[in-house]
């Protein structure tokens, strides 16, 4: 159990932190970066808000043309490395309410593969740049990868019952 991240964040009672493994067993591409207002994670909303404020997803060069055709949907679902997010707690502890669960039952940034989602209402792409409402992440968040909220053979969800 370690008392503290080498970043300066402290560990919540009831919080354990594990001296996580260094494994490579994947690679991603950044295919751009983010460009939002919160500059700390202090700054970040809780979960993204379609109204919120604007951002801008820039979208590196060589895949800009990937972009075609997204402009036709109304949301988009927006992946992205939570780079400065620790990753090695097992158990937390969220400020607004301190009961301790296990970070697989939390929709923390602090996970072992930090990766965010966030389901964003799209206003518009100019020359590679995304535009976005929704988002709640850091300033200069990697993108990994953008694609619609729901295309026209994406299955709906069964309803629910009670």
């Amino acid at each position: 159990m370690k008392a503290s991240h080498p970043d300066g964040d402290s560990i919540r009672p009831g919080e354990v932190a594990i001296d996580a493994p260094l494994h490579t067993d994947a690679a991603l591409t950044f295919i751009g970066t983010i460009r939002t207002p919160f500059a700390t994670r202090a700054d970040c909303p809780r979960q993204g808000d379609v109204d919120g404020p604007l951002c801008r997803i820039e979208v590196a060069t060589p895949w800009q043309r990937a972009l075609e055709g997204l402009a036709e949907h109304e949301q988009v679902e927006v992946l992205y490395w939570l780079h400065a997010a620790r990753r090695d707690l097992v158990l937390q502890s969220p400020k607004a309410n301190g009961v301790t669960r296990g970070t697989f039952a939390l929709r923390s940034p602090l996970r072992p593969n930090p990766i965010g989602t966030a389901v964003c209402r799209l206003v518009g792409i100019e020359d590679g740049v995304v535009l976005v409402r929704g988002l709640d992440c850091l300033d200069g968040t990697p993108l990994i990868d953008l694609k619609p909220e729901r295309c026209s053979y994406s299955p709906l969800a069964p309803k629910r019952t009670g």
